[in-house]
């Protein structure tokens, strides 16, 4: 799509209206310039592409109140300038992934309740150091809590 072709967009906020559809691909031709993608309260669907782990000054992911499926990409462990990922009310499902430890330094919140994630809570969360936030309510999750929980101050 023509969305690809806007490389100097720094903030997308399309938030709150009717818009359906999957998100495009191109997203992630936007890599040297988007900060903050805002795509709540709309009706969007399919999974989240593989290649937003390629959007690098991403500060802010917000897909909130959404009908996204699939899994959580691995990629948004790449995302190392993200401070607040939302993904709350949708219906993704599989695992929390590991690879989202890798956000040591930055990430401040992490939202991704109501939907149907599943599994246990991987101990590399206890290693976002800057995490004032984790709401992972109304999941799937199973096990036990992680010790590494403990360690987030």
């Amino acid at each position: 799509t023509e969305l690809g072709m806007l490389t100097l967009l720094t903030y997308i906020n399309l938030a709150t209206n009717v818009l359906s559809g999957r998100l495009p691909s191109e997203l992630g031709l936007l890599t040297t310039m988007l900060e903050e993608l805002i795509v709540d309260g709309n009706t969007i669907s399919g999974s989240i592409p593989t290649e937003i782990g390629l959007l690098s000054d991403l500060e802010e992911l917000d897909l909130t109140e959404n009908r996204l499926t699939g899994t959580l990409p691995t990629e948004l462990g790449m995302l190392t300038l993200l401070t607040y990922i939302n993904l709350a009310t949708n219906v993704l499902s599989g695992r929390l992934p590991s690879e989202l430890g890798l956000l040591t330094t930055m990430l401040e919140e992490l939202i991704v309740d109501g939907n149907t994630i599943s599994g246990s809570i991987p101990t590399e969360i206890g290693l976002l150091s800057d995490l004032e936030e984790l709401d992972l309510t109304e999941n799937r999750l199973t096990g036990t809590l992680p010790t590494e929980l403990g360690m987030l101050t």
